[in-house]
């Protein structure tokens, strides 16, 4: 074991960009299957499609509790379609006869299982030994998705922003998880790919951090000194902390 992690008893894990993706953010990963399928729009219309979805998710509740991650993944490519359709990027008639939402978001789908059969296995190992708790912003289905992908039986508790009304970056979420695991900030290990939304708040709250670094999106002004270790795959963890 890693000297710098020695009395550590329990690990928050982010979960989108970190478990399922394993260090890529989920921008960088849906343009990729833009480029695949040559649907034919520049990144920084991409970009703009992205944002506006993800913003329209934050405000209104399009995802249900019983959706799986494909259902997700259909809600959230066709509001980008949607918006590059009405910003005049991509013809609705192109986007109806290619079926890009359906060929995005079962390709999307299969690429996490793909992921998941490299990440699954270590956090099955870490619960072995440590208390496991999910700190994760998302729509409120997580729990199904959990249950999904075959996660949840390894998680002692789950914590939600749109269940707790608290979001990454602020520190509080980090907090709700630190008190769901019943020990001290010190003795957890926060481990997520988001310097801004993971690293920086959980350090606030008092906890260890291993960032996930990897293929991020845009040009977040990052400071490596900050985490105790930094990993560039999840499997890492491993001959850290067992």
């Amino acid at each position: 074991m890693d000297k710098r992690f020695d009395g550590i008893q329990g690990i928050i894990f982010d979960y989108g960009g970190t478990i399922d993706t394993n260090s890529r953010h989920w921008a960088e990963v849906l343009w990729n299957k833009y480029e695949e399928y040559e649907i034919p729009v520049d990144k920084q219309s991409f970009r703009d499609a992205y944002v506006y979805g993800e913003r329209t998710l934050a405000r209104k509740p399009l995802v249900m509790p019983e959706h799986d991650f494909l259902d997700v993944l259909f809600i959230k490519v066709r509001l980008q379609m949607d918006w590059l359709v009405e910003a005049g990027k991509l013809s609705r008639e192109k986007v109806e006869a290619l079926n890009y939402v359906r060929k995005v978001a079962l390709s999307c789908y299969d690429y996490v299982l793909e992921v998941l059969r490299h990440t699954r296995p270590v956090i099955e190992d870490l619960s072995d030994y440590y208390r496991l708790v999910l700190v994760s912003n998302f729509y409120g289905n997580i729990e199904t998705i959990l249950h999904d992908f075959g996660l949840s039986e390894y998680f002692y508790d789950v914590i939600e922003s749109s269940v707790v009304g608290v979001r990454k970056p602020d520190p509080a979420i980090y907090q709700l998880g630190v008190e769901a695991m019943g020990l001290p900030a010190s003795e957890v290990l926060v481990v997520g790919d988001s310097f801004s939304k993971d690293v920086v708040p959980a350090k606030k709250v008092g906890c260890k951090v291993a960032w996930l670094k990897g293929e991020g999106w845009g040009n977040e002004e990052t400071d490596e000194s900050l985490p105790d270790m930094v990993i560039t795959d999840l499997a890492d963890l491993l001959p850290c902390l067992l």
